[in-house]
């Protein structure tokens, strides 16, 4: 129990840094944690890959405000890049998580780990990630492909519990952002995915009803308190003392991670 008790909240830790560093607000850290933990635990009647995402995204909710807290006070966020594509990515948002209490957790890991494949894939031959486009004015989408993009955000995220963040950065990259400024906005546009999709969960999931107490819905509310004791102290800590990294090696840093995490996956 003790093993476990530090395990996570040195995980929580990690998932910290990477809410600051990378804006993931710490969904793809931890899918795969808590679908480990759940799985290890072998309770009855508990789908552990349903428990994952939406115990992730109870987490994302506290990790990405405070982060976007942080973010503001340093001056880092437009708001013509937030608003309104984090109003249609949290309506797309409901949809995803929606769907995801009925389909089932089989569903769910299968697609994550296509999504994490296709955008590491994405990433490395498209031009315009590894390296900024120079060439390209920093402006927000128009209004009507606002609306498509946010709300397709918006429901495979939802769906998946990783927050906007692997589809807004590369998205806000290849609008000429660096990646300092693009994760910076990741931040906010996770926390309506974030919101929206704990209430769905909470609400409507099912997925730890055979897990006794410390469930609400499909969360796993003791694991996600454990990982959060972790994540809030870094999220403070890393704001304070991370010098700026250099675009180049962040853009190919954010890859190398999701290809971490994707072996992770893949190995549990």
């Amino acid at each position: 129990m003790l093993s476990s008790t530090l395990t996570l909240l040195a995980l929580g830790c990690l998932t910290g840094v990477t809410t600051i560093v990378f804006g993931f607000g710490g969904g793809f850290v931890t899918v795969p944690v808590v679908y480990a933990f759940t799985l290890a635990r072998a309770e009855p009647g508990v789908d552990a890959m349903a428990v994952a995402v939406a115990t992730s995204t109870a987490v994302m909710v506290v990790n990405s405000l405070s982060a976007t807290l942080a973010q503001y006070r340093a001056g880092r966020l437009r708001r013509d890049l937030l608003w309104p594509l984090g109003a249609y990515i949290g309506l797309g948002t409901a949809g995803g998580a929606l769907i995801a209490t009925v389909v089932g957790g089989a569903v769910q890991h299968v697609l994550f780990v296509v999504y994490l494949a296709a955008t590491i894939v994405d990433s490395l031959l498209r031009k315009g990630f590894l390296t900024r486009s120079a060439d390209v004015d920093p402006t927000p989408l128009r209004r009507g492909p606002t609306r498509v993009v946010g709300v397709g955000i918006g429901a495979v995220t939802g769906f998946l519990g990783v927050g906007g963040s692997v589809m807004t950065v590369p998205l806000l990259r290849r609008r000429g952002l660096s990646m300092a400024e693009a994760t910076a906005a990741a931040n906010p546009l996770t926390v309506p995915v974030a919101l929206v999709g704990t209430l769905v969960y909470a609400l409507w999931g099912t997925a730890g009803a055979g897990a006794g107490q410390g469930h609400l819905g499909s969360v796993d509310l003791v694991t996600g308190a454990l990982l959060l004791a972790g994540s809030l102290p870094t999220i403070a800590l890393t704001r304070r003392h991370l010098r700026r990294i250099p675009d180049r090696a962040h853009a190919v840093a954010y890859v190398a991670l999701l290809g971490v995490v994707l072996v992770a996956v893949l190995l549990i």
